[in-house]
């Protein structure tokens, strides 16, 4: 029998087909390598500061040895390298969704750290300059990912190294494209002479780059809430899972417990819930079931937290009922009402009471930095709250309460149904209360009410014109209260029978900032229309650059909400230097960015500064507002005004449009003027062609141009375009020196060729 012949086994023949396939295309540019590994390490880098984690120690040292390894193995196929490393992308994801799964943390953070896991495993395969390219990506990724999450201006550094490098970075990836030849490092890894590379050239564009970056940022609008629905949160192990119990149900405030003595930072309190004493220097005395307004002293200013929110508002932490003479105490403590969650999910969900008025949902984050009581601040009427703990309560009042006491490192999201304002429904609203509202919110010592009820007729009398509607008398009064009572810092102790509200009215003539809320409500109350007292913090200081508001302790103060039938309950702030009415979703929000970044800057210049360019801006407003009223008088007044109007109207126009054109031609000079003679004659191209209707794209390249206009032009003038274009690229990316003068003339040879050419 004939033998066979040889056939070698299948999988010999899958590899001999690899191996007779070309290989890919290398970058050989080093130096374009080292930039692009450079602005990964910054991508991670960004990403561990802003979101406080540690994962630069290993990914860092792993991406330089797979950028080393890759450096030295690009000319070879490496397809065992590549099984290895798609076995390793699986394994990452899987355990990224067993993450997801199992610790339910910040779907930002969480796909960073699988995004920097992936350019580990992509570090050991960048032969192309598609590769390297992928790589700038991801850092650019990161470096967005840590914009997110970053709460201080500790990530900004990282921000402009990276912007810095980019610039190198994309002029070596275009001259790679254009198949320039790269530069080299010279010996020391000292970088040759570059007209492209030259800090001349490149410093003057990052400027430019990061005047119009702060110009967009400052300017560009803020969408409300979230674009997504999985929020930040986080769970610290002091409150992960935890519950509440029989003995933790209670309100707890590290500066004041229940026996009085202060175990807070401050710790120099005594006698807390009644009597004189002092207040805690870091802990606000309002965070407590009894709030005792016979405390004197203040706080140390300190950081508590970071609030992320379109709309500046008070931080609602507890509200009081009961008015005890010298303070306030929350009566129904004992109905507080537990929430649960899934094991699956952080988000709690919330039944705000029904209100027929319309609202906006805002989103808030909250990161604390300082230990806070159990008290969860938010935005009022709260729908839904992402907290880390097992349960969270809820009492009569509105009022948010965690198992444990808020400590540093948590964070929480809150979603909120903020009411709008319509002054003309609050006006009409009904005067009916049920029983529950007035047992409770218009209570008042009988001993007090008569004397409270006249000074506040006494001081509504003084309005211009007859107050009809509870809402129109509450505004009235809170105003009334900042103009005609002062803050007393001396304030003397209140005697033991001694009542704040007649005591604020008639002995002192005004008292401590939060004793205003305390008066106003029980003037409220005196009047017939209910009224509670609320604690938390105002908004805090904006700051510009990383969208947070920095809220502090002494932010922390009372204010006074009004029950309005059928649309709920609405706040007023009557302490002076406040606000009228806190921040309201009526207001505009989406530019507000501009007014913020005003005030933040107005806050570091002297006070006199600041009037001077206010008074200056109001001067020259309101004499160019008095000059064209006068002109629109004119115009207005008569025919011969109108005729004249038109007539200087049409000379106006043209006189600007032939400015503007004498402009352009005079800008245009300045620009030829200042370029290289080879930038200058290829600019003066296309300028030539333009004016024909053959204009340059901005997305192509000096070479696609040129090859586009072979199709479109006659062989004579796409030659000239051709060798110019040619010649343009060659100085510009490769040092080359051309002849000018045979270019010159080429391009005078041009300008004759297009106007003698006749468009098809």
């Amino acid at each position: 029998m004939t033998a066979k012949p040889y056939s070698p086994p299948r999988w010999q023949k899958l590899r001999e087909r690899l191996e007779a396939l070309p290989l890919p295309p290398t970058e050989d540019s080093i130096l374009f390598r080292i930039l692009v590994q450079t602005l990964v390490i910054i991508g991670i880098i960004a990403t561990d500061v802003a979101a406080e984690t540690q994962m630069s120690f290993w990914a860092i040292p792993l991406s330089i040895g797979g950028a080393t390894w890759s450096w030295y193995h690009r000319r070879k196929r490496n397809i065992g390298a590549k099984f290895v490393l798609a076995l390793g992308m699986i394994i990452v994801l899987v355990v990224f969704l067993g993450n997801l799964v199992v610790k339910s943390t910040d779907s930002r953070l969480a796909l960073a750290q699988l995004l920097i896991q992936l350019q580990v495993l992509h570090s050991f395969d960048l032969p192309r300059r598609k590769d390297l390219g992928y790589s700038a990506i991801i850092g650019l990724i990161l470096l967005g990912v840590g914009g997110t999450i970053s709460q201080t201006l500790g990530f900004a550094p990282w921000l402009v190294l990276f912007l810095l490098l980019s610039l190198p970075t994309l002029i070596l990836d275009y001259r790679s494209r254009l198949g320039l030849e790269a530069i080299p490092l010279g010996g020391g890894f000292n970088l040759p002479s570059s007209p492209s590379l030259s800090p001349q050239r490149l410093l003057p564009i990052l400027g430019i780059v990061l005047l119009l970056g702060l110009t967009l940022f400052t300017i560009m609008p803020r969408f409300p809430s979230y674009q997504i629905q999985s929020f930040p949160v986080s769970e610290p192990e002091q409150l992960k899972n935890q519950g509440f119990d029989e003995q933790n149900k209670d309100i707890i405030n590290p500066g004041y417990v229940k026996e009085g003595t202060g175990t807070g930072k401050g710790g120099i309190g005594s006698n807390k819930s009644s009597g004189p004493g002092k207040v805690d220097q870091t802990y606000y005395y309002g965070f407590n079931e009894k709030m005792n307004q016979n405390l004197r002293g203040s706080m140390k200013p300190e950081l508590v937290m970071r609030v992320r929110s379109q709309l500046a508002g008070f931080w609602r932490v507890l509200a009081f009922d009961r008015y005890t003479g010298q303070g306030w105490e929350v009566s129904r403590q004992n109905k507080l009402q537990n929430l649960g969650r899934s094991w699956w999910s952080y988000r709690f969900f919330i039944s705000p009471p029904p209100a027929l008025i319309p609202t906006k949902e805002i989103i808030q984050s909250y990161s604390i930095v300082s230990s806070l009581p159990n008290l969860i601040p938010v935005l009022s009427y709260p729908q839904s709250i992402f907290f880390p703990t097992k349960e969270i309560g809820i009492d009569p009042e509105g009022s948010l309460r965690s198992p444990g006491v808020l400590v540093e490192g948590l964070t929480y999201t809150v979603i909120s149904a903020v009411p709008f304002r319509p002054r003309t429904l609050l006006n009409s609203a009904p005067t009916v209360y049920s029983p529950v509202i007035k047992e409770h919110y218009l209570q008042i010592p009988p001993q007090i009410k008569e004397s409270v009820r006249n000074q506040a007729l006494k001081l509504l009398a003084k309005s211009p014109k007859p107050l009809t509607s509870n809402y129109e008398k509450a505004l009235f009064l809170t105003q009334a209260l900042k103009q005609n009572y002062e803050i007393k810092e001396d304030l003397p102790f209140f005697a033991e029978k001694e009542d704040l509200v007649t005591a604020f009215l008639f002995r002192y003539g005004g008292g401590y900032p939060d004793h205003f809320a305390t008066v106003l409500t029980m003037m409220l109350r005196s009047l017939g229309i209910p009224a509670r007292l609320a604690v938390g913090f105002g908004a805090g200081q904006f700051n510009p650059f990383t969208g947070y508001y920095l809220v502090h302790n002494t932010d922390a103060h009372a204010i006074t909400e009004v029950f309005f039938p059928n649309y709920g309950w609405f706040s007023f702030d009557g302490i002076p230097g406040h606000d009228l009415i806190p921040p309201s979703v009526d207001e505009p929000q989406a530019f507000n960015v501009l007014k913020q970044f005003w005030n933040w800057v107005a806050s570091w210049l002297p006070s006199p500064i600041v009037a001077a360019l206010s008074f200056l801006w109001s001067q020259v407003m309101n004499t160019l507002l008095t000059i064209l009223g006068k002109i629109w008088q004119f115009i207005a007044g008569s025919v011969i005004g109108l005729l004249v109007g038109l007539i200087g109207a049409v000379l106006l126009g043209w006189l600007c449009w032939l400015a503007f054109l004498e402009l352009a031609r005079w800008g245009d000079r300045r620009r030829l003027a200042k370029l290289a003679p080879m930038e200058r004659l290829y600019v003066q191209m296309l300028q030539i062609l333009e004016q024909k209707g053959y204009s340059k794209h901005p997305a192509q390249t000096p070479l696609e141009y040129a090859h586009s206009s072979q199709a479109h032009l006659p062989d004579s003038i796409a030659g000239i375009i051709t060798e110019i274009s040619q010649a343009y690229s060659r100085w510009r990316y490769g040092q080359y020196s051309p002849n000018l003068q045979v270019l010159q003339q080429k391009l005078d040879l041009l300008g004759r060729l297009v106007g003698r050419h006749k468009n098809p």
